[in-house]
């Protein structure tokens, strides 16, 4: 089972990824993104895993090589949060590997690629991820050829909730 969310920016790919991610817990390895923000206004991204650990992805006051709109991408410090926990998923993993996201910003690691793209396209390893609508990068060209990834919109997610819910519970044995 290997599900990939897409959608416009906005729309709720991240939440629906954490409110799929509360319902067993125990059942995913991986992180999500979540907005740094200040006095109302967004500043950056930072990373959580599903061990609790927290890093900064991106951030406007970050001076960086990779930047994505005003951001920099703190790419040293998002491979050192979130790799650790993606490689103990190889070669196998008895967890949903939570991905959130493969996106423009955590694609500036080559490490993270090479990683999720040996755990994507590996046979028996569980996916949930979060992929652009765009095709930012080869390697998001490739899933969405390969995977057809579900479109998540206004109107469709309180029923992908249940949907996608349902697809989990019916690929993991009762006791992982």
């Amino acid at each position: 089972m290997k599900l990939f969310i897409t959608g416009k920016p906005g729309v709720g790919k991240t939440t629906l990824v954490k409110r799929l991610y509360s319902l067993a817990p125990e059942r995913f390895r991986g992180f999500w993104t979540e907005e740094i923000r200040e006095r109302g206004r967004r500043v950056g991204f930072k990373v959580i895993t599903t061990e609790g650990r927290e890093g900064i992805l991106a951030h406007v006051d970050i001076d960086s090589p990779h930047r994505v709109g005003k951001y920099g991408v703190d790419v040293r410090g998002f491979e050192e949060v979130v790799l650790p926990l993606l490689e103990s998923c190889l070669p196998l993993c008895p967890k949903v590997v939570l991905v959130d996201e493969i996106g423009k910003m955590e694609l500036f690691s080559e490490r993270f690629v090479k990683v999720v793209e040996d755990i994507v396209f590996r046979r028996n390893i569980r996916v949930l991820a979060t992929v652009p609508i765009k095709d930012v990068h080869p390697l998001v060209r490739r899933i969405r050829r390969t995977f057809r990834p579900i479109l998540i919109t206004l109107e469709n997610r309180e029923a992908l909730l249940h949907d996608l819910a349902e697809r989990l519970r019916m690929s993991l044995p009762a006791d992982s």
